[in-house]
């Protein structure tokens, strides 16, 4: 016989065991293509029991495009039964629920409706909020980061040359985005929000869209195929390192901790110690100052022999470079006496600033012309 369970146990639960041996493939899926049915005024027939309003400003250079556009938005909310006023003068947009309201989330629908507006989104695209698959996320951005030259860099980036990497990010997300000011709006279906929202704060964290587009762009193609949708991404999808992180520098000073001790550090010496160890102690007031006063003459020495080698430096001659001594000139080459002897001879016999002997005789036959011309 099995024996008896003690006082205080609880029995065993069979049906819990089973439940976590369930495979997760067993489990309830959602059929594709399938849509929740939409919200009637036989769900609620009764309405709404109180009133809902929200209003938010806008700017003023957003006042032209809504004056044109507010009749197409009353007449999208009017057929949710909200009421929608626009305000000129204070510069705020105004949405409100009425009697006929059956849908209890219209109203929130409507908020988001004007927001979107306030921040730039055209109609065209911020009525699609009143659908029940889109959803939008506005994202502000102003506060991530702290110097404004390095956010309208990373906001640069997240648009792209030409806003390329921003409709990449449309087509991957099935989403709307606008980036205005301080902040980005997204519309779309949630899951498309959701990569949106890390996206966006990646890119302000200098992280570039680039890595989380080729990251979207795999997991596309990974969708497609129905026997990877219930495994595990993480092998197919990029692991990016950052490859330019900054060293720390290194503090000139570094404090280098000391083996702990249980022991207190022992006591410093004070004055007296010093004066006992050393024997001053004992010596006379007088002693003492005349101590003292050959100290200060013994320091007071030291410092003028200082002073004096300074001083004695400016007439220390200085280094006077080795005298290079000439080169004997080479007697190798022999003088040729007799053409010295023949040069000396011919200088004897013309006179310094003569004429020569032919130009002579020329000149004195000329003259003797001149006189038989004369007579």
């Amino acid at each position: 016989m099995a024996a008896p369970e003690a006082a205080g146990t609880r029995p065993r639960r069979p049906g819990k065991k089973k439940a976590a041996e369930v495979d997760e493939s067993e489990l309830l899926t959602v059929p594709d293509g399938w849509k929740e049915p939409a919200f009637t005024r036989e769900d609620n027939p009764r309405g709404l029991l109180e009133e809902s309003s929200f209003a938010t400003l806008f700017p003023k250079y957003r006042e032209a495009y809504l004056k044109e556009c507010w009749p197409l938005v009353q007449k999208a909310l009017s057929e949710h039964y909200v009421n929608a006023t626009l305000d000129l003068i204070e510069g705020s947009m105004t949405v409100t629920t009425t009697k006929k309201t059956f849908d209890p989330y219209a109203i929130i629908r409507a908020r988001d409706l004007i927001k979107l507006l306030a921040r730039s989104v055209p109609f065209e695209q911020a009525v699609r909020i009143l659908q029940d698959d889109v959803a939008c996320d506005i994202i502000k951005i102003g506060s991530l980061v702290r110097k404004r030259e390095s956010f309208i860099k990373r906001r640069g980036r997240l648009l792209g040359p030409k806003g390329s990497t921003l409709k990449a990010l449309e087509l991957l997300t099935n989403c709307y985005i606008m980036v205005q000011g301080n902040t980005v709006s997204a519309l779309g279906p949630f899951s498309g929000l959701k990569e949106v929202r890390k996206v966006v704060l990646d890119t302000m964290k200098n992280i570039h869209p680039i890595y989380n587009i080729k990251t979207l762009m795999i997991k596309r193609e990974l969708s497609k195929d129905p026997e990877l949708r219930s495994q595990n991404w993480e092998r197919f999808l990029p692991k990016f390192k950052r490859k330019n992180l900054k060293k720390r520098k290194e503090p000139k000073k570094k404090n280098i901790k000391k083996e702990y001790t249980p022991f207190p550090p022992p006591q410093p010496e004070s004055k007296i110690d010093k004066e006992l160890a050393s024997g001053e102690y004992f010596l006379k007031e007088s002693q003492k100052k005349r101590k003292r006063v050959e100290e200060i003459k013994a320091k007071q020495a030291e410092a003028v022999k200082k002073r004096q080698e300074e001083r004695n430096k400016a007439f220390i001659p200085p280094k006077e470079k080795p005298v290079v001594k000439a080169k004997k000139a080479s007697t190798e080459k022999k003088i040729d006496i007799e053409a010295i002897k023949e040069k000396v001879k011919n200088a004897k016999k013309k006179k310094l600033g003569a004429l020569p002997m032919e130009e002579v005789k020329l000149k004195m036959a000329a003259d003797e012309k001149k006189k038989k011309k004369k007579k």
